[in-house]
């Protein structure tokens, strides 16, 4: 007899965790479930009205709160700068797709990349840290002369680096991002590495295509680019906030189909557009303009 109470009581108990893992929060959960959608609305709103006019006026929003817009570190289109420069162009542009090629390509895997894989990823953001290092003591050099013209360059910066290191980076946070985002949804998830040499190999090839094929400045690839680079920046912070939400709300491994993340992902987008509005609305009420810094060129 004491066997069977013994498994009737691991039973109940597996059963009572796995309900307080569906539903964590009892009544607040129900209320958020009618709070979240109505305040992503509102958040979709304010970023409709505050942001600039046409559709590339719409995403110059999204970039204007992660990125510095000068125009001349920038590529354009059709005469107009892209939404972001040609670093965080690099960046966001190939976060997005990597994410996107290890959803199809890595589904659950939660594991990071294997020690080698890694060496790279950290050489990626080395150079990325090194240029942007150096185009930064560029940049202060030529706006605010003086002790700082003692200090020589490692090299001239130009956008064709920018858009290559920020590429190299945008791939190192993608690749160590996608498997704590499956260590951090799933009930079950597969515990291999989301990208082997081969996967790997091929996201680097398609990566350097890509950046070869921007360039020249085509309008007819720079148009797609500019709302997957600004697809990038809203993808990584909606994971992280979403992520954010899912450890406050105590839902850490509860899922096991995307459907069931609506309310995670409404979360996780309306703190990314209060943020994005946030931002927007402080710099443009100390610089007056929806371009680059006043007054910072080169």
């Amino acid at each position: 007899m004491i066997p069977q109470i013994r498994r009737f009581l691991a039973f109940t108990c597996e059963c009572t965790y796995n309900v307080r893992m569906q539903n964590p929060t009892g009544p607040l959960q129900n209320i958020l479930r009618w709070l979240v959608p109505i305040a992503a609305i509102m958040a979709i709103a304010a970023w409709f009205y505050i942001s600039p006019e046409g559709a590339l006026g719409k995403l110059d929003a999204i970039g204007y709160a992660v990125c510095h817009r000068i125009d001349e570190r920038s590529f354009h289109v059709d005469g107009q700068e892209l939404p972001l420069c040609a670093r965080c162009t690099g960046e966001f542009n190939t976060a997005a797709m990597a994410l996107i090629f290890q959803g199809f390509v890595s589904r659950k895997k939660n594991r990071l990349p294997k020690r080698g894989i890694l060496a790279i990823l950290i050489a990626f953001f080395l150079a990325f840290a090194i240029d942007g290092s150096n185009s930064y003591l560029y940049l202060l050099k030529e706006t605010t002369p003086g002790v700082l013209a003692q200090i020589p360059n490692l090299y001239v910066p130009n956008n064709t680096l920018r858009l290559f290191t920020g590429s190299g980076m945008g791939l190192a946070v993608a690749a160590v991002l996608y498997p704590i985002m499956n260590q951090t949804l799933w009930r079950e998830s597969d515990p291999r590495p989301a990208l082997g040499w081969k996967t790997f190999g091929i996201l680097v090839a398609l990566t350097l295509a890509v950046d070869f094929a921007i360039l020249p400045e085509s309008p007819i690839v720079l148009y797609p680019i500019a709302y997957l680079s600004v697809f990038g920046v809203l993808a990584l912070l909606i994971i992280v906030f979403g992520i954010l939400w899912i450890v406050l709300m105590r839902q850490e491994n509860a899922f096991d189909h995307l459907r069931q993340l609506w309310l995670s992902a409404a979360a996780g987008l309306t703190l990314t557009l209060l943020l994005v509005v946030s931002i927007d609305l402080v710099r443009y009420s100390l610089t007056g303009t929806w371009s680059g810094f006043p007054g910072l060129h080169g």
